[in-house]
């Protein structure tokens, strides 16, 4: 699909527009994303593993965080009564603990549902470029929607096009995306923005093989932008939507902490046939798990599939499989976002002398320093002092740090 900067993919059929996710989940302290083959399903625990992009100390562990409410406009949403449920669903016969779902009824529930709750954001609506949901994707990984909705639109008033942000240098990324946290999303940002010029020229591949090969880029968002950018047919799983399933169809409160060929099998046979539709779904069943189905307080009395949800029907029984909170007060972490915020706001190299003032374990703050270096977010110069990167990573030059 070709497309200029700006534009939007063409008007599905019915007269739907593709359907947007929302926030962020997200994603963890890991570097890849978890699943290797988007063409079995797709999904991210973001808590651990956010597309390759390590953790700084900007943001608060926020557990109960999963940005997963990007969704069309209502005046967007194909009616649900032009669905055909049972002609639109394959059916469940690899899925286990599924005799409480009846899968066609769920899903018209859950669509009629979303079309008359779905939440207005900028990157959900009819006008948001391919780029934009990529941005928006990349903000909302264990990013509350709204600390992201600032950001993201005074990233795409700099940066409203891949090469815009191409011919910007790294520092000017990270210095934008200020306290959003995980900063090395900013420079997975900036190599995509470069790889799309280069490669695709400035426009936004469409093909989940092309996705994959950006920088920054795993396969739960490479599905996420294919289905919701381009409104294609891909199982998107995040966060929320393996909750929503976990109950509604197996009775369990939490999710395996891992994902399992059950839940992958479950989300394939759910997803409806027509690709416009099964990308509405996708962000509807996330939109429930957002608002409706939470981690901490779920509103069953406002569930549209309550009367089928297994959970409900077992009395709502309580399990293992939630992940506490992670400690932030004095970590190393911590100290990371420290030093990081000290060469955001320089204009010139900080000299070693102003961080060590910031932080008083000089153990401590060598490792932050140092895995700062690493993850490409500060440069040693030859003058002795510290900044963020100049360069991207293959064009830096290589001075040694003073030991």
């Amino acid at each position: 699909m070709i497309r200029g900067p700006g534009s939007r993919a063409p008007t599905p059929p019915s007269g739907a527009a593709p359907a947007r996710r929302g926030a962020g989940q997200p994603p963890p302290d890991g570097q890849t994303e978890q699943v290797a083959a988007v063409e079995q399903v797709v999904y991210v625990e973001r808590a651990a593993s956010i597309d390759q992009v390590t953790p700084t100390d900007q943001v608060t562990p926020t557990d109960q965080v999963t940005p997963t409410d990007q969704v069309t406009p209502v005046d967007q949403v194909t009616p649900v009564d032009q669905v055909t449920p049972v002609d639109r669903v394959t059916p469940v016969d690899q899925v286990t603990s599924t005799d409480q779902v009846t899968s066609a009824d769920q899903v018209t529930s859950i669509l009629r549902w979303y079309a008359s709750h779905a939440r207005d954001l900028p990157w959900r609506r009819a006008d948001a470029s391919a780029w934009a949901v990529l941005v928006s994707e990349i903000m909302l990984q264990q990013t509350p929607v709204t600390r992201v909705m600032p950001a993201y639109e005074a990233w795409l008033v700099r940066w409203p096009t891949p090469p815009a942000l191409a011919a910007a240098s790294p520092a000017d990324a990270v210095r934008q995306w200020g306290r959003l946290g995980y900063p090395r999303r900013a420079l997975r940002l900036h190599a995509a923005a470069r790889v799309i010029s280069e490669r695709h020229g400035g426009e936004l591949p469409s093909s989940i093989d092309a996705l994959l090969a950006l920088p920054g880029v795993g396969s739960y968002t490479a599905a996420a932008v294919a289905s919701f950018a381009f409104g294609q047919r891909h199982p998107v799983l995040d966060t929320n939507v393996r909750r929503v399933l976990a109950r509604m169809a197996a009775g369990r409160q939490w999710p395996a902490r891992s994902p399992t060929a059950a839940e992958a099998a479950l989300a394939r046979s759910l997803l409806p046939a027509r690709p416009e539709v099964a990308a509405r779904w996708s962000v509807a069943v996330m939109e429930l798990g957002a608002l409706v189905c939470t981690a901490g307080r779920p509103r069953c009395g406002t569930c549209p599939v309550a009367a089928a949800c297994a959970w409900r029907l077992a009395g709502s029984p309580a399990s293992n499989g939630r992940r506490g909170g992670q400690p932030y007060q004095g970590t190393d972490r911590q100290c990371r976002g420290r030093l990081l915020a000290i060469l955001r706001d320089a204009d010139a190299p900080v000299p070693p002398s102003h961080l060590d003032a910031a932080w008083p374990d000089d153990a401590q703050r060598g490792r932050a320093l140092a895995s700062l270096i690493a993850d490409g977010l500060a440069e040693h110069h030859p003058d002795g002092g510290y900044a963020l990167p100049a360069h991207p990573p293959a064009d830096r030059p290589q001075v040694p740090a003073t030991p």
